[in-house]
């Protein structure tokens, strides 16, 4: 029972499903965990145990065979869970104790998710760096000296230590994709619409969304499943699909022609380090003996696009926060949010128009290719006390977060990608690749990564006990 930490989420959920286990079993033992390496993590900050057990046991007392059958999972502490102190990252609700769930936190314990925790997250989930003045930083399992990666730091981390067996993340900039890839777990940024978002302020916005993040494939598989479908309360939710999308994982297809790029067409900039990475993970899928080219869609203009556009989302969602609070949040987003304020009309629906064009020059792609494939991020893991990086090999950046245009690039194309391990540095760092699927591809983008998943074999390296920066100096390179 001890070492249960370390089987995957759809073994456990199977045991569960046979009676072989139980939830609070399963609870017991992320209890154990939480306890053994959360002072050294920060990853999960609100443990609500006593919630989890009362929901276990209404579990147990069910004959309602669900998706995850009393799986406890970490919910990241952007979402309202009832009755669970949920702060955004922000001393402005750092007591905040919401009166209800929001739809995707119901929607997943409908689905037999239990959540444990609350996972650590920036202030309102802006930075790509896991830290904040309510719980302080959230380090990073492989060297406790470097940074989670942002904003889903917190669920990241809490996967890759073996504190849950999965939890929820969400994505606007980077946040699901650049805490995967650092801290070696999988995670999704599904198609927008596909999970449902409530007690939001916009709505109708479709760049951010929320996404599973588990130690492999197949888990994510499982932990979407119990995460899709519509709410009432979410305008652009879709419906749950037929076929589960564990399916795609367990039958999994070939791709017809795969495409790279290290630099997405020589648009953003990546390290020399991560570049040579990335090489020499592409010529691993050699193995599927399929045609693989350096092709991208144009992607010239994103960055302009998603600065107008991201800067019109803090005016919309963060505007009425700013204006009451502006000495009491961080500088960045008071800085954001003028940004937003000073911008004229034509200028935004210019930028809306040319996203429009972005996206059908990237669905053409798609007609000729079944996957693009990309780093996770221009940079390894760097110092925890850095907030953002300034540079990148010694080339300065024009904003803060330039440094994961890698990823912001590709939420314009409002496409499914999947952040996946691909190995590691010769002293340990995890490295991961960035599969864009087609328009609405979960099924297929899920089962090309699952093909890609045994060919790099990283999976096998999680989960870690924490490590110190100078157990990390010392350590070898995990053998897949």
């Amino acid at each position: 029972m001890s070492e249960l930490w370390r089987m995957t989420a759809r073994n456990v959920v199977n045991l569960l499903k046979r009676r072989e286990l139980t939830p609070l079993d399963l609870i017991d033992a992320s209890l154990q965990r939480i306890e053994k390496t959360n002072p050294a993590l920060n990853s999960l900050p609100t443990v609500c145990a006593d919630r989890a057990r009362r929901h276990a046991r209404r579990i147990e007392l069910s004959d309602e065979n669900s998706v995850l059958s009393g799986l406890p999972v970490a919910v990241k502490d952007l979402n309202d869970v009832q009755g669970v102190r949920t702060t955004y990252g922000s001393p402005l609700f750092a007591e905040h104790i919401p009166d209800g769930s929001d739809a995707m936190v119901e929607i997943l314990e409908e689905n037999g998710g239990i959540v444990i925790a609350k996972s650590n997250a920036p202030e309102f989930g802006h930075g790509a760096n896991t830290f904040n003045d309510v719980f302080g930083k959230t380090r990073n399992p492989w060297n406790t000296g470097l940074t989670c990666g942002g904003s889903s730091g917190g669920s990241a981390v809490a996967v890759a230590s073996g504190q849950t067996w999965a939890a929820t993340g969400s994505d606007f900039g980077c946040s699901l994709r650049t805490p995967a890839a650092f801290c070696s777990v999988v995670g999704l940024r599904p198609s927008p619409g596909r999970i449902a978002r409530s007690r939001v302020r916009l709505p109708f916005d479709n760049l951010w969304v929320q996404g599973p993040m588990a130690r492999n494939v197949g888990d994510v598989a499982l932990l979407l499943d119990a995460m899709v479908g519509v709410h009432p309360l979410d305008p652009i939710s879709i419906e749950r699909p037929g076929i589960a999308f564990v399916n795609a994982v367990d039958k999994p297809r070939v791709p017809r022609r795969i495409a790279f790029s290290p630099d997405l067409g020589g648009t953003v900039r990546i390290s020399k380090q991560m570049r040579e990475l990335f090489s020499d993970a592409v010529r691993k899928l050699s193995a599927l003996n399929v045609p693989i080219d350096e092709a991208c869609p144009d992607l010239s203009d994103a960055g302009s696009i998603y600065e107008i556009l991201r800067a019109n989302q803090f005016v919309g969602d963060l505007g009425p926060i700013i204006e009451d609070h502006r000495d009491r949040v961080k500088v960045e987003l008071v800085d954001n949010y003028a940004r937003g304020k000073s911008m004229s009309v034509e200028k935004l629906a210019k930028a809306e128009i040319e996203r429009g064009k972005l996206y059908e020059r990237v669905a053409r792609f798609f007609k000729t290719y079944d996957l693009l494939i990309a780093p996770s991020t221009a940079v390894l893991p760097f110092d925890i006390d850095m907030k953002y990086l300034k540079d990148i090999d010694g080339q300065p950046l024009n904003y803060y977060y330039e440094w994961y245009a890698i990823c912001y690039s590709l939420t314009l194309t409002a496409l499914p990608i999947l952040s996946l391990p691909c190995g590691f540095t010769s002293d340990g760092l995890p490295v991961a690749l960035q599969l864009v699927g087609p328009p609405r591809g979960e099924h297929r983008l899920l089962s090309y990564a699952a093909l890609l998943e045994d060919i790099f074999g990283v999976n096998r390296a999680t989960p870690i006990d924490a490590r110190s920066a100078e157990e990390a100096r010392t350590a070898t390179a995990p053998v897949a």
